[in-house]
Parts: C-alpha cells; sequence; structure tokens
C-alpha cells in the first residue's frame, strides 16, 4: 500500500528538508523511493533517519511542491530528526538497508517509533484534489500536456464541492506553477 506522507529529514548539520513523498507500507515495514536527485536522499545518506508525517493540512502538501517549504518543526524523541508541528502522528525511520538504482533507489526502513498527536478524521474531496494536482505538479516534465490537463479538470470538480479556505489556498499555488510551465514550456 502508498500512502502519501510528509516526509522530514535532517542532513548532518542538522538542516531540516520537508518533502511530500508516497511512502510504501507493509505492516511495519516502509520503504522511501526518491528519485534522484533529492535532498531527502542525501540526507538519509548522511544521517540514516527519517520521520514520516501524517498530515491533514493539504497546504503542506502544495507548499512543499511550490517552494514553500517553511513550516513549523518540533524534535523527534528517538531519532535525531524533526516532524511537522502540524502533523497528525508520526514515524521515526531508521534505515535498514537501501537498494541502490540510478533513478530512484529503494531505502528499507523500520519503525523505532510512533506518536499520535490529534485523531484523523479522514480526507475531503478537495483535500484528495489537492494532494493528486501536486503530485501532476511534481511531474510536469515526465507527463503529456493533454493528461494534466485532463486530470485537472477531474480534480476541480470535487474542489468546487468540498473546499475550505486551506484547499483553496494550496490548490492557488498549484495552479500558478501549472500557468508557469504552461507559458514556459507547452506554448514555447
Amino acid at each position: 500500500m502508498i500512502q502519501e506522507t510528509i516526509v522530514t529529514t535532517i542532513n548532518s548539520k542538522g538542516v531540516p528538508h520537508i518533502a511530500p513523498m508516497g511512502i510504501h507500507v507493509n505492516d511495519d515495514k516502509f520503504v522511501i523511493l526518491p528519485f534522484r536527485p533529492c535532498n531527502t536522499l542525501n540526507n538519509i545518506l548522511e544521517t540514516n533517519a527519517a520521520v514520516i508525517n501524517y498530515c491533514d493540512d493539504v497546504r503542506i502538501f502544495a507548499g512543499c511542491i511550490t517552494g514553500r517549504r517553511d513550516w513549523p518543526l518540533k524534535n523527534a524523541e528517538k531519532i535525531n530528526g524533526q516532524y511537522l508541528e502540524a502533523a497528525l502522528a508520526h514515524c521515526e525511520l531508521e534505515i535498514v538497508r537501501i537498494e541502490d538504482d540510478e533513478v530512484r533507489p529503494m531505502i528499507f526502513c523500520k519503525a523505532l517509533h510512533t506518536v499520535n498527536h490529534k485523531p484523523f478524521r479522514g480526507f475531503n474531496r478537495a483535500q484528495f484534489s489537492v494532494i493528486e494536482a501536486a503530485i501532476l505538479v511534481s511531474r510536469l516534465h515526465m507527463l503529456p500536456w493533454e493528461k494534466v490537463e485532463s486530470e485537472l479538470e477531474y480534480l476541480h470538480i470535487g474542489l468546487e464541492k468540498t473546499a475550505g479556505d486551506r484547499e483553496m489556498e494550496a490548490w492557488r499555488w498549484l495552479m500558478a506553477v501549472i500557468e508557469d510551465y504552461k507559458h514556459e514550456v507547452i506554448q514555447a
């Protein structure tokens, strides 16, 4: 199963990095598959640790994709790392092994410590739409433009029906990036 999460890592100097990422989960085993090059991978290689953050504030997903990475963090309890202050739950991970790959290495992890901070009450359709749009934005360079347009048209339906202020703000951030991409790459 893949869970859409926010992964926080720090480098050897203690500088944090926040990134949305789909994590493969099977019982208490986790696999992180970052694309090269990326700070998440570099930090994991330096520190041998990461934190998975379960979060329902979709602004963090959209914000990280659009260059807004300054979200409040707290120190992890069992590893040298940090978790999102907005996390509903977080899981502190230790790296067990890495299967290297030129494009997307597989980082196998085990949970050392899990904390539930607040109950998860589910995603509404607008939150789902923002997360899916964030994934599209992260892959604009890999997808045909027609697919991007088609997906966004469908996702906008759920957004219109159930969005609150947070979801609308996140959507605007993503649409600004898409418009820039459209003008720079598609219409160039």
